[in-house]
């Protein structure tokens, strides 16, 4: 009865050793996954509070913000982000948008922007034509950037774009590429993002198709670039802008200087009605009276129906062409010098008349 009696104490005893490992283990977990639970969601860098541009796309799940978030230097641990999300009832909450946000923020702060769709934006619209020195002027007098902070990257920042890879390599290696739009950009953000964002829209208008055809022509993109650009200077009407680049390409193939005012315009920074004879002769590479073939570079951001026109060139034989005496920025195009002089008397004359 005794042996029964001590078997029963040490069972008793075991069962209650066992029990209490139990739970010491359990309290133990509990108190990693408190400790773990609290440090997730904590800011990547409490110390860095400058707006970052993140942008979430219709129909991103949890998934794909986190990836998003972690690509831009927002959080270090996506999975984190999703656990988090998960626990705390985030799931499919998210809503779409462009938001501004920094290091500094926690998993809670983030979740509560992206939740309640808070975006904070700034809008601002680049026209076709426009330099990178007139977008710089643009954007500083809206206030949206440090014009010699924006100028000293657009002049000597270092851009990974493959298309940037066969253009000018000086400190107008941006011209043309700064894409045209309006754009929607976070509250805060720097130079260099306003830089990325317009460059990466560029990347998105100009698709394969464009390159395969440029490729067709014999073309490199750049020199599809530096075309357009012209045209974009050049042409005052949109119907004509395929006029326009026949005359381009018809002088190119004769090997006849193109002697775009537009060119020289770029080298004196400003937009003459009439160009002196002196302008003319100016000594830079940019000018198409003195140089044959193309420009070194774009002389301004084309926009994407100045692209088009410089690959699908209307079929023509003009070789000239000026503002014709209508005053009404139509142009009158000629494929003979003594037809282009009747025109630019008469413009001249008009022009004359209306001044």
């Amino acid at each position: 009865m005794d042996l029964k009696n001590s078997a029963a104490n040490t069972a008793h005893t075991n069962k209650k050793k066992i029990i209490i490992a139990a739970a010491a283990i359990a309290l133990i977990i509990l108190i990693v996954i408190v400790v773990i639970f609290s440090n997730i969601g904590k800011p990547l860098d409490p110390g860095n509070t400058e707006s970052v541009s993140v942008t979430v796309e219709q129909g991103y799940g949890t998934a794909q913000i986190a990836q998003t978030l972690e690509d831009e230097g927002i959080i270090d641990n996506p999975s984190a982000f999703k656990l988090w999300s998960k626990i705390k009832g985030y799931d499919s909450k998210y809503k779409a948008g462009t938001y501004a946000l920094s290091p500094s923020m926690s998993f809670a702060d983030i979740a509560d922007i992206l939740v309640g769709g808070k975006i904070s934006t700034v809008t601002f619209t680049i026209p076709e034509g426009y330099t990178i020195y007139q977008v710089a002027d643009a954007l500083s007098e809206k206030g949206l950037v440090d014009r010699d902070r924006f100028v000293e990257l657009l002049e000597k920042g270092d851009f990974d774009y493959d298309f940037l890879s066969g253009a000018q390599q000086n400190s107008n290696h941006l011209e043309g590429y700064l894409f045209p739009n309006t754009y929607a950009i976070a509250e805060g953000a720097s130079e260099e993002e306003i830089i990325n964002v317009m460059l990466g829209q560029f990347g998105k208008e100009i698709t394969e198709e464009h390159y395969k055809k440029a490729k067709e022509m014999g073309l490199t993109m750049n020199e599809v670039v530096i075309i357009a650009s012209i045209i974009e200077r050049e042409c005052k009407v949109a119907e004509e802008r395929p006029l326009v680049a026949s005359v381009i390409y018809n002088r190119l193939d004769k090997g006849m200087a193109l002697q775009m005012c537009s060119t020289v315009q770029y080298i004196l920074g400003e937009t003459k009605a009439v160009l002196t004879v002196a302008d003319t002769k100016i000594q830079s590479p940019y000018n198409t009276y003195i140089n044959q073939g193309l420009p070194p570079g774009p002389i301004c951001s084309p926009g994407l129906a100045s692209i088009e026109a410089a690959l699908n060139p209307a079929d023509t034989d003009y070789l000239y062409f000026v503002l014709s005496e209508k005053l009404d920025g139509t142009s009158n195009f000629s494929d003979n010098y003594q037809d282009f002089q009747r025109d630019s008397a008469a413009y001249s004359a008009a022009y004359d008349a209306a001044n």
